[in-house]
């Protein structure tokens, strides 16, 4: 098969687009043949070498999977060859107390398919059957493949973790985003007002088309200050942050009385300062979220399914330009989803 793969570790370069031995579909598996596969920021630190990973070498990357099923494995009753499908990317074990209780995000064998174990930047991956999820009809192949991880994510970020209500005032970092194009849908989903940061003209214009009521130039304005003029000074109750330093603390600074942050990343740097006498004087709230459950999953893809919630796909590839996929990316040049088609 034709597959997107690295032998080493390191910048967009190491991506090679070649050949790769078919796999196949082991007991409980399912082989499917990819018709798109969403591109996301995880790859980039997977390929980079993010420390603590021992992937599968030569490594294919992609996590969220769209296709069609080619083959099962023994044991594989629910469902048959030419079924399509849509891959839930995330793996647990399925027995621990965490998955027991329904938070499989928190299985100490908690996983994403193309993080560990090979993925979707290929024509053909194995992936658990019980992975493979119902084909939202009202998607294309690419759109589809723009939905699993991000709003998974941000569904458990603000629904679960943060839990949002009707008439707040949201503030979503990076509206460009996956997981930020996700978090303004949602958050408009349930009742609040959301207020978007993007960098530029054109980002803030998709930010409000998208749903936003109220934007921030982040390369431009304080986001603290203008969230909370925009707030007739009260700020925000709600912070929905990936990027983590400067904007981590901006975004604390945003937050009204009782107010909660909600992070789920550290993509411009891991370390913050945090005022204290502004944590407990306004009753503050800080949540780390990781990745999301099945049942997060579940929930948001019935308000995919019903058109509610609409997948940003930002352009579609071939997999051979996977290694420009990934510079855009990191230029911070895209708006909504990359996706690569086999």
């Amino acid at each position: 098969m034709k597959a997107v793969y690295f032998e080493r570790c390191g910048g967009p370069d190491a991506l090679v687009h070649g050949e790769r031995p078919d796999p196949v579909a082991g007991p409980g598996e399912a082989l499917v043949r990819v018709r798109a596969c969403g591109i996301n920021r995880l790859d980039l630190f997977v390929r980079a070498g993010l420390p603590g990973l021992e992937p599968e070498m030569p490594h294919i990357l992609g996590n969220d999977i769209a296709g069609e099923i080619v083959a099962v494995g023994p044991g594989v009753t629910h469902m048959k060859a030419g079924d399509r499908t849509l891959v839930n990317p995330t793996l647990s074990c399925g027995v621990c107390s965490a998955c027991a209780n329904g938070d499989d995000n928190l299985c100490r064998s908690y996983d994403v398919i193309g993080r560990r174990r090979n993925g979707g930047y290929a024509e053909l991956v194995a992936v658990p059957a019980v992975n493979c999820l119902p084909y939202p009809e009202n998607l294309s192949w690419e759109q589809a493949a723009a939905v699993p991880l991000v709003f998974v994510t941000a569904w458990h970020m603000l629904v679960t973790r943060a839990q949002v209500k009707p008439g707040e005032d949201v503030l979503v970092i990076g509206a460009g985003s996956g997981v930020g194009s996700a978090a303004v849908q949602i958050a408009r989903l349930h009742g609040a007002r959301v207020i978007a940061t993007a960098g530029g003209a054109a980002k803030l214009a998709r930010a409000r088309a998208l749903g936003a009521h109220e934007v921030i130039d982040h390369a431009t304005e304080d986001i603290a200050q203008r969230a909370r003029a925009l707030t007739g000074r009260k700020g925000v109750e709600v912070v929905v942050e990936h990027v983590g330093g400067r904007v981590f603390e901006a975004g604390v600074a945003a937050l009204a009385r009782n107010g909660r942050l909600v992070t789920c990343g550290a993509t411009s740097g891991n370390k913050v300062s945090l005022d204290l006498n502004l944590l407990f004087g306004r009753h503050l709230t800080l949540l780390g979220s990781w990745m999301g459950r099945r049942s997060d999953l579940n929930d948001a893809l019935r308000h995919v399914a019903s058109g509610a919630l609409k997948p940003v796909v930002d352009s579609v590839r071939p997999l051979a330009e996977a290694r420009a996929a990934h510079e855009r990316i990191e230029a911070r040049q895209h708006f909504g989803k990359l996706v690569l088609v086999p």
